[in-house]
C-alpha cells in the first residue's frame, strides 16, 4: 500500500492525513525522504553549470521538501502525543538525521558552489532578501564545520551525532519522570473546586479512583498555592524539582555533563574559546559579557524585592505556628495569602472569568483588531481528540491553518510551545503555514485558566502570529527563523494585550452567568500585575546565569556542583530555587536551541516592554499605524534582516533596560 506520508495530500488545506497515518509509516517515510534529499543535493553539487543563485541556493531551499513534510508531522506528534513506538523511533532517528545533516555540510562540492557565489556576491544583482539568504547559508555551513577537513571534520560529525542522541534521551527521561509520578490525595484541605476537579481528572486520565497530584505545572502549582497540608506540599514540590534526578535509567545528570563536554569540544573544533562564544556570535547579544551585564542589571533590584517579600511570607509562616525558615514549598502558599491581603484578589474567584474558550476568543479578537485576521473553526481529522483547528483568513485570503492543543496529558511533554507542520514561503509557489500551539492546561468542564495560564496562551499565540503573518520568499528566513534573543519579542509583546482593560472587560465573563468581570475585580487584577515579580525574576535569572556559566569556559565535570557554586555566588534566597534545575532544564539540554540562550526571554523583554510603549504613547492599544509597522518590520519580515535593524525600523531606536524594570515593577 502507498505510504500516506509520501503521497500527495488530498485534504483540506493539504493538512496531514492524520486519519490514515500509522506509526509504522514514519520510518520508511524518513528513509525515502532522506534518500530524495541526498539525490537533490548531489544534483546541485554535481551540476556542470556554473553556480548561480537559482541552481544552487534556490535549489537547496527545495531539496528537503519531502523531509520537511515528514518531519513536520512526526516531531509535532512526538512532543504532543508520544508513545513507546514514537519514542523508540525518535531515538533511532536522532543520529540518522544528524548524520544526514553532516553529509550535506561536509559535501565539499556543494560548499564550493556556495563559496563561489559568496565571493562573487557583489556582481550577482541579488535582491536584499537573496543577499541575506546567501549570507545565512554560507554562515550556516561554516559554523557547521564545512571548512574543516580530515580527522577534525570526522570528529565534529561524531560529536553532533552523539549530541542529537543525548538530547532525545534527556527529553524522554524527563517525560518518563513526569508521566510516572503521582501522589494520591486523601486530604483536599484548602483546595478550591477547580483544583479538586483537575486532580480528579488527572486520576481518571491515569485510570485511578479519587484524586491525584501529578507533575503537570497547571496542577502542581495551584496545589502548592492552596493546599494547607505543608507536608504534602513539600512532597509534591520535591518530586517536581527532582525530575531527571531520581537515579536509575531516567537520571539526566550524567547526560548533562556529557552534553556540556561535547558542546565545549564542538566549539573548540570550530576555533572558538567556549561554546557560549560560538553560540552568541550570531545572536543580538553577541557575547557572554553582554548577556551577563543585562542579567545583573536586573538581578540586584529583583533580589532585593524577593528578599523583602520573603520576610513578609516568613512572618506569615510563623504566625501560623510553624517554626524555622520559609521553605520553597511554602512560597506560593503564603504568596497567595499575601496577594489576597494586599490586593483582595482570590484566584478561585477569578478563574470562572477566565475560561479557555473566552481566552481563545480574546486572543483571536486582538489579532483581528490589530491585523485584520479572522478565524473559522474547521471540522477536520487531527492527531488527537483534544486538538482543534481554525482557518485563518484576511480579506478573504487564506493565511494559515492554526491548530490549538491545550490540555495536559501523560503523552505530552510539559511546558508550552509553538511549532509548524508547514512554514510559509513563496519560492516555487505560495505556501501558507500550518501553525500549532501546544499548552498543558488542566482539563475541566468547562476548562478554567489562571491568569498565568491566560498569559501563556497569549504568549504562544504571539509566536503563532509570527508564523501566520510571515511574508518572505525563502523558507530559511520564514516566520520565527530569527535570532534566538529576538524570537521571544512577538510572543512576549502579545502578552501585553491581555493587560488591556477593554480586552478583559469584553472577554472575561463568568462561565456560568455570562456577566463581565466586575470593575473592581478587574482593577485589582491589573493592579496586582507585578505582585511577586521579585520571585519570578529571581528564579528565571538564576536559571539563565547557570546556563551561561555552564557554557562560558571549560565544561564542568560535575554540573550539579557548578550549579551550586553559581547560585551560591549569586546569593540566591534560600526559599527560591532555579525555575529549571539542571536535570530537567529541557530548554538547554533537549537540544541546542536555548543553550547559552535562556537569557533570551529577558533580552526580548527589553524590546517588548519598549514596543508596547509605542501603543501607550499613541493612546490606543490597537493603533492601526503602529500595528502596521509591527507587522511590516517584525511579524512579516522573519529573518530577512538583522534583528537590531528590524527593531530600529519599527521603533526608531533600540531600547534600554529601563522599560523592562518599570514593566516588572522593579524600577527605583
Amino acid at each position: 500500500m502507498t505510504n500516506p506520508l509520501l503521497s500527495p495530500w488530498q485534504t483540506p488545506f493539504e493538512l496531514p492525513p492524520f486519519a490514515l497515518l500509522k506509526d509504522e509509516d514514519f520510518a520508511p517515510a524518513f528513509d525515502a525522504a532522506m534518500e530524495a534529499g541526498r539525490k537533490a543535493y548531489a544534483a546541485i553539487a554535481n551540476n556542470p553549470e556554473p553556480p548561480n543563485f537559482a541552481n544552487t541556493i534556490e535549489a537547496m531551499e527545495q531539496a528537503d521538501d519531502l523531509l520537511d513534510r515528514v518531519a513536520g508531522v512526526f516531531f509535532n506528534l512526538s512532543g504532543s502525543d508520544s508513545n513507546a513506538t514514537r519514542e523508540e523511533l525518535q531515538r533511532d532517528l536522532s543520529p540518522k538525521l544528524s548524520a544526514y545533516s553532516s553529509e550535506i555540510v561536509n559535501n565539499r562540492a556543494l560548499f564550493d558552489r556556495i563559496e563561489a557565489l559568496w565571493t562573487a556576491r557583489d556582481s550577482l544583482d541579488l535582491t536584499e532578501e537573496q543577499a541575506r539568504v546567501l549570507m545565512l547559508y554560507r554562515r550556516m555551513f561554516v559554523r557547521a564545520g564545512a571548512a574543516l577537513e580530515g580527522e577534525t571534520a570526522a570528529r565534529l560529525t561524531e560529536v553532533k551525532s552523539r549530541l542529537a542522541s543525548l538530547g532525545t534521551q534527556f527529553t524522554q527521561n524527563l517525560l518518563a519522570d513526569e508521566r510516572d509520578w503521582m501522589m494520591p490525595l486523601d486530604d483536599l484541605s484548602g483546595l478550591p473546586d477547580f483544583v479538586i476537579a483537575s486532580a480528579k481528572a488527572a486520576a481518571q486520565e491515569r485510570d485511578r479512583d479519587g484524586h491525584v497530584v501529578t507533575l503537570n505545572r497547571s496542577l502542581i502549582v495551584p496545589f502548592l498555592q492552596f493546599s494547607t497540608r505543608r507536608d504534602l506540599r513539600e512532597k509534591a514540590y520535591e518530586a517536581w524539582t527532582a525530575r531527571g534526578a531520581n537515579g536509575g535509567k531516567t537520571d539526566n545528570r550524567a547526560i548533562a555533563a556529557e552534553v556540556l563536554a561535547l558542546r565545549s569540544e564542538r566549539a573548540s573544533l570550530l576555533g572558538y574559546e567556549s561554546f557560549a562564544r560560538y553560540k552568541l556570535e550570531t545572536e543580538m547579544a553577541g557575547s557572554p559579557e553582554a548577556v551577563r551585564d543585562l542579567l545583573m542589571q536586573v538581578w540586584e533590584p529583583a533580589c532585593a524585592k524577593a528578599m523583602a517579600d520573603a520576610a513578609k511570607l516568613e512572618a506569615m509562616l510563623h504566625a501560623d505556628g510553624h517554626k524555622g525558615p520559609l521553605e520553597p514549598w511554602d512560597w506560593r502558599f503564603y504568596a497567595d495569602k499575601l496577594r489576597r491581603a494586599e490586593h483582595d484578589l482570590d484566584e478561585a474567584a477569578l478563574k470562572p472569568y477566565l475560561s479557555l474558550e473566552a481566552m481563545i476568543a480574546a486572543a483571536f479578537d486582538c489579532a483581528h483588531r490589530l491585523f485584520g485576521l479572522e478565524f473559522r473553526a474547521l471540522d477536520v481529522p487531527l492527531y488527537h481528540p483534544d486538538a482543534r483547528a481554525w482557518e485563518v483568513t484576511r480579506d478573504g485570503r487564506h493565511m494559515a491553518v492554526f491548530i490549538g492543543d491545550y490540555f495536559a496529558r501523560s503523552s505530552k511533554r510539559s511546558g508550552a510551545w509553538c511549532s509548524t507542520m508547514r512554514s510559509q514561503r513563496k519560492l516555487g509557489g505560495e505556501v501558507r503555514p500550518i501553525v500549532v500551539n501546544i499548552c498543558n492546561f488542566a482539563k475541566g468542564d468547562p476548562a478554567l485558566l489562571s491568569y498565568d495560564d491566560a498569559r501563556t496562551l497569549f504568549h504562544e499565540f504571539g509566536h503563532a502570529l509570527h508564523q501566520m503573518l510571515s511574508d518572505v520568499t525563502y523558507g530559511l528566513i520564514s516566520g520565527t527563523s530569527v535570532a534566538r534573543d529576538f524570537v521571544e519579542l512577538p510572543s512576549q509583546l502579545y502578552e501585553h494585550w491581555l493587560e488591556v482593560p477593554e480586552v478583559l472587560s469584553t472577554h472575561a465573563r463568568h462561565v456560568e452567568t455570562g456577566e463581565a468581570m466586575p470593575q473592581d475585580m478587574l482593577d485589582r487584577l491589573l493592579a496586582a500585575q507585578n505582585f511577586d515579580q521579585g520571585f519570578a525574576t529571581v528564579e528565571y535569572i538564576a536559571s539563565a546565569l547557570v546556563d551561561l556559566e555552564f557554557h562560558d569556559g571549560p565544561p564542568p565535570g560535575d554540573p550539579m556542583q557548578k550549579q551550586a557554586q553559581v547560585l551560591d555566588a549569586l546569593g540566591l534566597p534560600r526559599a527560591i530555587r532555579m525555575r529549571h534545575a539542571t536535570p530537567h532544564f529541557a530548554h538547554v539540554f533537549s537540544g541546542d536551541g536555548y543553550s547559552s540562550g535562556y537569557y533570551s526571554y529577558m533580552w526580548s523583554e527589553v524590546m517588548d516592554a519598549d514596543a508596547f510603549e509605542a501603543f501607550r504613547e499613541a493612546g490606543d492599544a490597537f493603533d492601526p499605524a503602529i500595528a502596521g509597522r509591527l507587522e511590516e518590520f517584525i511579524l512579516s519580515a522573519g529573518g530577512s534582516d538583522e534583528a537590531e535593524r528590524l527593531y530600529t525600523a519599527f521603533r526608531g531606536r533600540m531600547p534600554g533596560v529601563e522599560a523592562l524594570l518599570k514593566g516588572r515593577g522593579l524600577a527605583a
